[in-house]
């Protein structure tokens, strides 16, 4: 079939590749989990915008706007890959399905996006003025009929989901005002993108797709960078909990 993920022999390059991963992933360990808030307020008592802050609009719960809005943006699609990883890596048929290189680079990534969720999830919590109800819920998911021991199904998902990922960083980079906050964004696109490459060399060794032109322009070099209207509903494919992003472009 035309997308159907092909099996192919295990490229030796990708060895080298998983340990880059694995030590790549960790960093933002060391990085701490402290976000400092910010506010609108300067030194003046006018309220912050109402957009501003996620929470409950109308009864539904919405990103907000701003610093905040693509954080919590960002920490909700943190949540969607270390659900689906974490399913991965749990599946009854995992040790047979993948072979051994595949198997420590899906685990390899199961572990950052683990800490890419609880990263996001403790500096909101830090920084929210409210975080009781301004941080995002924990999200439920749904992947339909997918196989989870099918190694053409997981790794064409994870390919999605990788790339997804990369371009939805790239396009809130312009959204951010902080540079505290657009250098974290940029440390973990950075690994992101390593994630996707790995990804597309476990479908396709030895060939170029790592860095394929429908992810990278042929005009720029730069890898596609998509606003959070044009990702969410690729997301919201998998998310089965409502939420809102009106104030996010």
């Amino acid at each position: 079939m035309k997308n159907e993920v092909k099996i192919h022999e295990v490229d030796p390059s990708l060895n080298n590749r998983r340990s880059f991963l694995k030590l790549s992933g960790l960093t933002l360990v060391s990085a701490g989990l402290v976000i400092a808030g910010c506010s609108n307020n300067d030194d003046n008592d006018t309220p912050m915008e109402d957009t501003t802050l996620p929470g409950i609009r109308n009864g539904v719960f919405d990103l907000g706007s701003g610093d905040f809005g693509v954080l919590t943006y960002a920490y909700a699609l943190e949540q969607l890959e270390a659900d689906f990883y974490t399913k991965v890596v749990n599946a009854s048929n995992f040790n047979a399905t993948f072979n051994d290189i595949e198997r420590q680079v899906l685990t390899d990534l199961y572990h950052h996006e683990v800490i890419h969720r609880d990263f996001f999830k403790a500096a909101l919590s830090g920084a929210l003025p409210d975080p009781s109800s301004q941080l995002l819920p924990s999200l439920a998911f749904n992947y339909g009929s997918m196989n989870f021991n099918s190694r053409n199904e997981v790794l064409a998902t994870a390919k999605a989901l990788e790339d997804t990922g990369v371009a939805a960083y790239n396009g809130a980079g312009k959204l951010i005002k902080s540079p505290d906050y657009l250098l974290l964004a940029g440390k973990i696109v950075s690994v992101e993108a390593r994630h996707a490459s790995a990804i597309r060399s476990l479908i396709n060794p030895n060939s170029s797709d790592f860095a394929g032109d429908d992810i990278i322009s042929t005009s720029t070099g730069l890898d596609v960078a998509k606003d959070p209207s044009k990702i969410l509903p690729i997301a919201g494919g998998f998310i089965t909990t409502k939420f809102t992003a009106k104030y996010l472009p």
